[in-house]
Formats: C-alpha cells, sequence, structure tokens
C-alpha cells in the first residue's frame, strides 16, 4: 500500500499513526491494569525500558552526523555524572542543538 501526498494521503497516515500510538497505549494500560506487579513483573519492565532506549539509541548512533554522536555523547556523561535523566536529557538536546548551529 502507498500513500501520496495528494488527496489527503498525508493526512490519512497522521490519522493511522495516531490510531495506532493510542491503540498501543490504551492496550499497554488495559493489560497492565490486569497484571499484578510483582518484583519479577517491575524488573522486566525496567529491563524493557532500557532496550527501547537502546533499541532508539542505537541507530543514530551508528548512522548519526556529529550532532546525534556528540549528543550522545554528552547525555551519556551527565546520566552517569548526576544520575538523574532530565539534566541528561537536557545536555543532549543543547549539544545537538549547538553541533548543528555551529557546523552550518
Amino acid at each position: 500500500m502507498t500513500l501520496t501526498a495528494a488527496n489527503g494521503g498525508v493526512l490519512l497516515a497522521i490519522l493511522i499513526m495516531a490510531l495506532t500510538t493510542y491503540l498501543t497505549r490504551a492496550g499497554g494500560v488495559f493489560v497492565m491494569a490486569r497484571v499484578p506487579i510483582g518484583p519479577r513483573v517491575e524488573r522486566f519492565i525496567n529491563a524493557m525500558a532500557g532496550s527501547v532506549l537502546v533499541a532508539v539509541i542505537t541507530p543514530m548512533a551508528v548512522h548519526g552526523d556529529g550532532g546525534a554522536r556528540m549528543a550522545l555523547v554528552a547525555t551519556a556523561a551527565v546520566m552517569l555524572a548526576l544520575r538523574k535523566p532530565l539534566p541528561a536529557i537536557t545536555a543532549g538536546i543543547l549539544t545537538a542543538a549547538l553541533w548543528r548551529l555551529v557546523a552550518s
């Protein structure tokens, strides 16, 4: 199936993505409401969060530009130093923005 930009194809793609996102999130809430959260389930959830993060970051580290790689380094450094995600995310975003500002 292909969607063209003409005749509302872009809008249809956005609507399909929004519906998929909503159903995924609602389905997760529906399923997890019926699962007792014990130590084993909590370990699984924590491990999944890390593996999803690695799955998102790895392609950027391998195929990304210098800004993406420097943002990854800055994020990792701040996270290791402070052990707080918000400053680490902020450092990564600012590093990528500054890299692209200077490089352009």
